[in-house]
């Protein structure tokens, strides 16, 4: 039987290399192609470059607290002669996981190490690059990104703003870098969210990030001076755009300081690494991710797998760690496996995540035979 192994990460525990590591371990007796995917979060990077061929890149950058960070991004070749592609995830820079949570400052968090990050990929003579922007630890729709980049920021005296992105409400006035000169940049986003609003950066993401609910009305009010300023500056809206309230407002700040298109993370993820290939080749389809519930349907990665596969008519089954809402996702998978089942603890599941996963699937081996033609 050719089985298809396309999970996500299992967060916390597993990355989907190792959660697809993992899962092949019982099928040994199979033609297996592993094939790890993302949506746009932590992973993406690995994911498509493993699935490229491509080599690993790190730099040093400022993290999202101004303390160094070793941050990376895989180098593909070009095999026509061009200048490659770069993949890489703002999370590795300016994310979430990189802060403590007695540390988050939405006040002080900035994207300048994404920024950086940008610069180091245009330094190894790229001509592309793919960002994924999940996992931010930031709110300030890109102002730390385009300030490494070589944009200034002035006062409306005419000073200049060095408090980025502490200052960024006081922005009237906005110097472009002449010179600067970027590859074409594409961005992996999985939510649809506006920058401003009710469904914008900071009335959605903030909390999560440090923003109290007293200092909601100015963290939005100061996102909201500084997206004036920057429309005012290039003459194009992007407030209003899906995705434009990604991490942080970091997928406005990419469309209007870098000319960047957003597409869906996983719709981007699949065409980079073929997915849509694979699964046509395969007798089953084997997904999965750390929680499977309504939310995965919602643009994540393993609902992808599933409605690939399911426009191909070829099963698919998933293992996860946990699942909830299971009678919504009844009628997207042919099967759903969780470690956690009764037998099985969310402390054992987390504390041996590969021995978890590989005696799960060894269980449900008769049940996924069943799918042989």
């Amino acid at each position: 039987m050719r089985i298809l192994i396309a999970p996500d990460k299992f967060k916390g525990t597993l990355t989907g290399a190792e959660a697809a590591a993992a899962m092949a371990a019982p099928l040994g007796g199979h033609d297996l192609q592993l094939l790890p995917v993302a949506d746009g979060g932590e992973g993406t990077a690995a994911a498509v470059g493993a699935a490229l061929g491509g080599r690993w890149v790190e730099v040093d950058v400022t993290g999202p607290l101004g303390d160094p960070v070793r941050a990376g991004f895989a180098l593909v070749a070009d095999e026509a002669g061009g200048g490659g592609l770069a993949v890489m995830e703002m999370s590795s820079a300016s994310g979430l996981a990189l802060l403590d949570a007695a540390a988050l400052d939405p006040w002080r968090a900035s994207t300048r190490g994404t920024g950086e990050l940008l610069l180091a990929a245009r330094a190894a003579g790229v001509d592309r690059i793919l960002i994924g922007i999940g996992g931010s630890a930031t709110n300030d729709a890109g102002a730390g990104m385009a300030a490494a980049l070589g944009f200034r920021f002035l006062d409306a005296g005419g000073g200049e703003i060095d408090d980025v992105p502490g200052g960024i409400g006081d922005v009237a006035d906005i110097v472009p870098d002449l010179a600067l000169d970027l590859p074409e940049i594409t961005v992996a986003c999985d939510v649809a969210n506006p920058l401003l609003g009710d469904d914008g950066a900071t009335a959605v993401f903030g909390a999560q990030k440090g923003v109290g609910e007293a200092d909601r009305g100015r963290h939005e009010q100061r996102l909201s001076r500084f997206a004036e300023a920057v429309v005012a500056e290039f003459g194009v809206d992007h407030r209003d755009a899906a995705g434009a309230g990604a991490a942080g407002g970091l997928g406005f700040g990419l469309m209007s300081f870098c000319a960047a298109e957003l597409r869906p993370g996983f719709e981007l993820v699949a065409e980079a690494v073929g997915l849509a290939e694979a699964v046509a080749a395969a007798d089953l389809v084997i997904t999965g991710e750390g929680r499977l519930d309504a939310q995965s349907l919602m643009g994540k990665a393993p609902a992808g797998v599933a409605k690939m596969a399911r426009a191909a008519g070829v099963p698919v089954v998933a293992f996860c760690g946990s699942c909830g809402d299971g009678e919504a996702l009844a009628g997207h998978f042919d099967a759903i496996y969780p470690l956690v089942d009764g037998e099985v603890g969310l402390a054992e599941a987390l504390a041996r995540p590969v021995e978890m996963l590989e005696n799960k699937v060894a269980r449900c081996l008769p049940m996924l035979e069943e799918w042989a033609p």
